[in-house]
């Protein structure tokens, strides 16, 4: 599960794309806490401290405590030029509020994969689950076996064990995680042999 993350802000008395431009000369953040039917609240957070929260990986799919209130990160934008963060987004939520979140996925057990053990490769199609889940159980990650996983296999949401609580955000479709696709020499050694064996049938 994701720990709560913490970060320290201080409320902004001016808006506006010159106030921005000054916090951020000060090495501060602009930032915004909406939601839960409560007015926006604008603020600014320390670059230094929000860069190593976005550096843990998981910051976007983390609690973050933002001066004692809970939060949720919604948007982060950054510079295009720098790709410094210029503004951030964040959700009040309650402790056991219903909420959105991109988990990351973690691919295991490939040496027990008969596919990937003949050369075939891993495609992967989604690196993140779109999962709606408690915000106090919001998990790290989510672990796929590829055990018995063979070449032209696919692996679809179906197939997945999530942790207990969470869905699936996305249940219109089963949709594809990743598959096993052959290698381009295992192709056409297989190609090659298919071609002999039509020959010897038209002999």
């Amino acid at each position: 599960m994701s720990e709560s993350l913490t970060l320290s802000a201080e409320t902004r008395d001016r808006v506006g794309k010159g106030a921005s431009r000054a916090l951020r000369r000060e090495g501060r953040v602009p930032a915004v806490i909406y939601g839960s039917k409560a007015d926006p609240v604008g603020i600014h957070v320390s670059e230094r401290e929000l860069m190593k929260l976005l550096n843990t990986g998981h910051f976007m799919n983390s609690v973050v405590m933002v001066n004692g209130e809970r939060t949720l990160p919604k948007d982060v934008t950054f510079n295009v030029v720098t790709d410094r963060p210029v503004h951030v987004d964040f959700l009040r939520i309650s402790e056991h509020a219903s909420v959105h979140v991109n988990v990351p996925i973690v691919f295991i057990d490939e040496e027990e994969s008969a596919g990937i053990k003949r050369g075939g490769v891993l495609n992967v199609v989604r690196h993140e689950l779109e999962l709606v889940v408690d915000a106090s159980e919001i998990p790290d990650q989510i672990e796929i076996s590829l055990k018995g996983v063979e070449v032209g296999d696919s692996i679809h949401i179906s197939a997945v064990t999530l942790p207990k609580g969470a869905t699936s955000a996305i249940t219109d479709r089963d949709f594809t995680i990743a598959t096993i696709v052959a290698p381009s020499a295992l192709k056409s050694s297989e190609g090659d042999s298919q071609g002999e064996a039509g020959e010897a049938e038209g002999e």
